[in-house]
């Protein structure tokens, strides 16, 4: 009878430990996950708050002032300059809204350590598309449209000439098509944070809860 006693006592003191422990780790996973939501909430928020900054960028309605900002070379005759100011248009809409492409990279490294290195993706591909911008703005500026209707080319070279111009064009504004490529390869990128962040929003089966759950 002693025995059962002892064993019985043994037994509640091992439940109420148990319980203890698996509450502190209900508790712990639940600050974490608190925390995990937060960042996941923050990194979506900057995400979203960044692609409309690059929709604000590509606008391809500018006025007359736009550009103007552009350091002007001596040699350059108005032609050129309103060219070339064109092309600066990203530039000077790009510094508006800095911080928000800012404040997205500055989460960068807290976002890796808490859903994994790969994540790491995310941000390298919004970057390689606000460069892309970047890139056909100078191109088109400095080359494409300096020589359109300006440089005598052959069929086949002028044919080549448009395509490219018309690609690089095809990233510099944004005209709303579906088949956009930046919309496109920003879409793919959101897909992939969403995805990185599913779990945070899904509830999770709490040992804690099976084990102390009243069955009876």
């Amino acid at each position: 009878m002693i025995e059962l006693a002892t064993i019985v006592q043994a037994v509640s003191v091992f439940a109420a430990c148990w319980t203890i422990i698996a509450g502190i780790g209900a508790w712990k996973r639940e600050f974490i996950g608190k925390r995990q939501i937060e960042l996941a909430e923050q990194v979506l928020a900057k995400f979203f708050e960044m692609r409309d900054a690059v929709s604000f960028i590509r606008n391809p309605f500018s006025h007359n002032d736009e550009g103007s900002t552009r350091q002007r070379s001596d040699h350059e005759t108005p032609e050129q300059t309103q060219l070339l100011n064109r092309g600066y248009i990203v530039v000077e809409r790009y510094a508006k809204k800095e911080a928000a492409f800012a404040e997205f990279n500055m989460l960068k490294y807290r976002f890796m350590a808490s859903f994994g290195v790969q994540t790491e993706e995310i941000f390298i591909e919004t970057n390689r598309v606000l460069n892309s911008i970047f890139v056909s703005a100078q191109m088109l500026a400095t080359h494409y449209w300096q020589r359109q209707g300006r440089v005598h080319m052959e069929a086949d070279e002028f044919q080549k000439h448009l395509d490219e111009m018309h690609r690089h064009e095809g990233i510099f504004w944004d005209i709303g098509t579906e088949t956009d490529e930046i919309r496109t390869k920003l879409n793919a990128i959101q897909l992939k944070l969403d995805t990185a962040v599913k779990p945070c929003f899904q509830e999770p089966v709490s040992t804690y809860s099976i084990f102390t759950k009243r069955w009876f």
